[in-house]
This record gives structure tokens, sequence and C-alpha cells, in this order.
């Protein structure tokens, strides 16, 4: 059976997408499942308000209640798009990294980048408390950063093969959470409860200075994942052909491991290790729009900005008054799809 695709060109560069013609339709489907689903986050809690209410105070309509601005702009709007924006920096970084180790089981917190990130930014949380906000997501793609180059340098041998990137990842892992549990140990109690919350990944009081520090590296670095995505295309047929058709693996390979990092330092800095989305998001997408990462990365991203909405809100709901961070609850249902991933490649 063929494949029906969209190509968009552009007549004045040599520019061109090809897109699955599944995925316009994909990504209309998420963002409204988003819109719902934030929506009824930012109704839910202590104080409800009706989604009618929710949406005419978003659109300025007055609903009668003066209490409806406060509530939904300054305590639940703000957590909500951190939720958004954090599930769709981990989405792409996880299916940039799946395409470049070719490998459906790599994600950021699997082979160390999370933990690089995790290590720094707890260190400034334990160590230097008064460390400013707008500062953290630095200190942790610094973290991250230094992290996938150690991983990187370490498998190289004429060349990064995608399985040593993944066994040394795991190592690195290894070593930045023994560092990261010295420090938990050692610390201040009250700055290392603040520390043992934030590992558990939670978007819990989050507000528009965190959407401020998080916001500009996903500006720069989402679309440059897109623009990198013929890229990905490539190296994924593996090096010998990406070398054939010219390409300059290495480069590329660099390239796109800076962006993976920094979406996932940036994200790992606003709201702690929330883990699995970077492992399950990208698989969901590939279901709806196949292999072809021109169209799914977009649709990844939106994809995991659903996961941990939801996650969110299933958080707050489930145990109700008691709140589960949303790492827990993304954590209990993505180790069993880890599993279940394992098992379905184990004749891989």
């Amino acid at each position: 059976m063929t494949k029906s695709w969209l190509v968009i060109r552009s007549q004045k560069s040599p520019f061109s997408i090809r897109l699955d013609r599944r995925v316009p339709w994909a990504m209309l489907t998420l963002a409204i499942a988003i819109a719902a689903v934030m929506i009824l986050s930012i109704g839910y809690g202590e104080y409800p308000i009706s989604p009618l209410d929710v949406v005419k105070t978003l659109l300025g309509i007055d609903t009668g209640n003066p209490d409806h601005a406060f509530v939904i702009y300054v305590l639940r709007l703000p957590r909500a798009i951190t939720a958004l924006l954090v599930g769709t920096g981990l989405a792409v970084s996880g299916a940039i990294l799946q395409g470049l180790t070719r490998n459906p089981l790599a994600a950021p917190e699997i082979i160390g980048v999370n933990a690089g990130a995790s290590l720094v930014a707890v260190a400034m949380i334990v160590l230097l408390p008064s460390f400013p906000l707008v500062a953290l997501p630095v200190a942790a793609f610094t973290g991250a950063l230094v992290a996938a180059l150690l991983i990187y340098f370490l498998a190289w041998d004429n060349g990064s093969a995608p399985i040593r990137l993944i066994l040394v990842g795991v190592g690195v892992d290894a070593l930045a959470g023994a560092f990261t549990s010295l420090m938990i140990t050692f610390g201040n109690i009250y700055d290392v409860s603040q520390a043992l919350v934030w590992l558990t990944g939670s978007v819990y009081g989050r507000n528009w200075e965190h959407i401020q520090a998080l916001l500009p590296w996903l500006l720069v670095f989402l679309p440059l994942s897109f623009l990198l995505s013929r890229d990905l295309n490539t190296l994924a047929l593996g090096d010998d052909i990406a070398k054939g058709l010219g390409s300059k693996v290495e480069w590329q390979r660099g390239w796109l491991l800076l962006t993976s990092v920094a979406l996932a330092g940036a994200t790992v800095a606003t709201a702690g290790t929330i883990g699995f989305v970077g492992l399950m998001a990208p698989h969901l997408s590939r279901q709806l729009v196949g292999a072809s990462h021109e169209g799914l990365l977009p649709v990844a991203a939106l994809v995991g900005g659903l996961i941990v909405v939801l996650a969110d809100l299933l958080g707050r709901s489930l145990f109700a008054p008691i709140e589960l961070p949303c790492g827990v609850i993304t954590a209990a249902v993505g180790a069993p799809y880890f599993l279940y991933l394992l098992y379905s490649n184990r004749n891989a």
C-alpha cells in the first residue's frame, strides 16, 4: 500500500518538507485534546470553576465572579502551561535521541542526559539556595551538556556508534545519580526536602517566572529540531548510507545532540525529572503518523504536552486532597510501558 504524502515547498528557497497526510489531522486532534484537558485542569481544585467560566475568563468575558480571574491567571494557568511546555520539550528530546541512536528504548532519562541536568540543578538547590531562578535552566543545561559530551567522547571509537552511546549513557546516569544522592544525604534538611520534591518531577507552584525562564529555550531549540528533522531521517538510515548521501554525519549528530540536551536540560530545570515522557511520546506518535521525523517531531511534541498536562490533572484528582507529583503518574504508566517495549524488542 502506497503512502499519501503532503509536500510543502518554498518558491524562494530550496527548503521543502514532506509530511504524511495524517500529520495535520493528528496535530489538530491532539491540539483539541490538549485544550480540553487544560480547561478541565484549570477548573479543577478546592475552588472549582466550570469549564464554561474558564473559557469565558480566558477570552476576557466577564463571568460575574471577580475571583475567577485571580484563580485562573495567577494560580492555575501558569501551572497548566508549564506542564504543556515541559512535556513538549521532553518528547522532542526523546524523539531526537531515539532517531540518533536508532534505538526505540533511548530517552533522556535513560541514557544519562537528565541525570546530568539533575545533578547540577540539585547542587544549586542544596549548595546555593539563593541561586536566581532564571539561571537554573542554564545550570541544568550545563550539567546535561557535560553529561552528553562525556557520553559522546567515552563512546567515540573512530565514530560514535549508537549502541556505545546507550551503554556509556547508562553508566553516566548511574554515576550522576550517585553524586546526586550524596548531596541529598549531607545537605541542609530544608534544602534537601525541596530537592527531593523537585526530583520526583512536579509542576506544583510553577508561575509565570518559571515560564519566562523556560520559554526562550523552547523558542530556539524546538524550531531548530524541526529544521534538522531531514538530517535525522538520513542518520536513521545508518552512518554508511548517510555518508554515501553526502551527509556530514558527526556534525549533524552533534547539532542534534546539542538540541536534545538543551531541551532536556531546560525542562528538567523547570519541573524536575518527569520520567518516561521522552520514551512514550515518540512511540505513540509513530503509531499515529509513521517514522518520518518531519511529521514525527511536531506530533510527538503535542503528545508529550498532553501526557504531562493529563498526568498533572490525574495527580491532583485521583487521591484528592492528597496531591501526587505528575512525575509519579508518568513513572507509574511509563515503567510498565518500558518493560513492554523491552519485551517487544528482545529479538531486534
